[in-house]
């Protein structure tokens, strides 16, 4: 049975969506209009790299057997639709356009799976350590969430690499790192039926007879999606340096002993809130896909081209480190450069303005 999927956000987004579509489910991509135009038009193109091959494939939408269209946030009619994918970056949810997508989403009581870095908040009431916390700092606008009933809403650790090509069309994506989306579970069974129908389906695609990466697995506990936090903070938000941004790579191995430290400190978070150490991804196996990782992160390349906001997950595992009583200065001082650029950007765009 074809299911019928929206997606917000049409960059990472599509590569979810693209998973979806080649085991026949329906996918709506919600994205400005001019996006839209293009995908509505020309489809989209992701590039992923097949086990054991030398270059990446281009899979095309058009090619697919479910059905894609491109959509904006006015324009959602949110009935059509079995679940949500939030895909956005975290501070993009404060559109108006998309903040009353979202109160029909939540009034609607839709299942949403996010693939977000930034955790929701309404995520994070179902940890039972966190549901009292204050953590709205760390959001560009915590109102967003307030309507959503938690145990709607579940989180994936978005695991797989992927960017826009900066001289392609808006429609590309090329995979870096074809890992796994690992979610966990809704409250309801009746979600989760359809969360583990479509793991199953998506395991099935083939591709000229071969598997294709990039799987959809379901897991029961609420913490595995929690083993992102500690690549986050020891790869991606250190690629902001108080002067130009470094690759994960270089962030990573640059001080290895360092480097695992900040990793085993965030891990040692997560088992302080309830996670087991099998919800978590060994620092080995992190170091060893960090060498593959050439390029900034993305919360360091939109910092360098002068982005105002950016997903936070740096303060709030602070906010949460400093509330659990165990705070870290390697961590404080990741959170104090991520401000101190983001504030000389606001500067800088100040100044430019007047």
């Amino acid at each position: 049975m074809a299911r019928n999927i929206l997606i917000l956000g049409a960059s990472y987004g599509s590569l979810l969506g693209t998973k979806l579509l080649m085991a026949g489910h329906n996918v709506s991509l919600v994205c400005r209009k001019n996006t839209a135009e293009l995908i509505n038009r020309d489809g989209t193109e992701v590039r992923i790299k097949l086990r054991d091959e030398p270059n990446h494939r281009s899979i095309f939408s058009r090619d697919l057997p479910g059905k894609l269209d491109a959509v904006t946030p006015a324009d959602v009619d949110v009935s059509r639709y079995d679940m949500v994918g939030l895909a956005m970056q975290e501070p993009q949810y404060t559109n108006h356009t998309v903040r009353v997508l979202m109160v029909k989403i939540a009034a609607a009581k839709l299942p949403c799976l996010s693939i977000m870095n930034m955790p929701p908040l309404p995520y994070l009431k179902r940890i039972p350590a966190l549901a009292g916390m204050d953590l709205e700092e760390a959001y560009t606008n915590a109102q967003v969430w307030e309507r959503f009933e938690p145990g709607l809403v579940t989180l994936c650790s978005p695991d797989p690499q992927a960017f826009r090509p900066p001289e392609e069309k808006a429609n590309v994506l090329h995979v870096g790192l074809p890992t796994n989306f690992k979610a966990s579970a809704f409250a309801d069974d009746k979600h989760n039926k359809v969360l583990r129908e479509l793991e199953a389906d998506i395991d099935a695609v083939t591709l000229d007879g071969q598997d294709v990466p990039v799987k959809l697995k379901v897991f029961s506990s609420l913490f595995v999606p929690l083993a992102k936090w500690s690549m986050l903070l020891t790869g991606n938000y250190r690629c902001i340096t108080p002067s130009e941004p470094q690759s994960i790579r270089d962030a990573v191995h640059g001080d290895l002993k360092r480097s695992q430290a900040i990793y085993d400190h965030v891990d040692a978070l997560a088992r302080q809130l309830g996670a087991d150490p099998a919800d978590q991804v060994p620092f080995a196996k992190y170091a060893k896909a960090a060498e593959s990782l050439l390029k900034p992160s993305s919360a360091a390349r939109a910092v360098a081209a002068g982005a105002p906001f950016i997903e936070r997950v740096d303060l709030l595992v602070k906010l949460i480190s400093h509330q659990l009583g165990k705070p870290s200065a390697e961590i404080d001082r990741t959170v104090e450069t991520v401000d101190l650029k983001l504030n000389e950007k606001i500067v800088q765009g100040g100044s430019g303005a007047e």
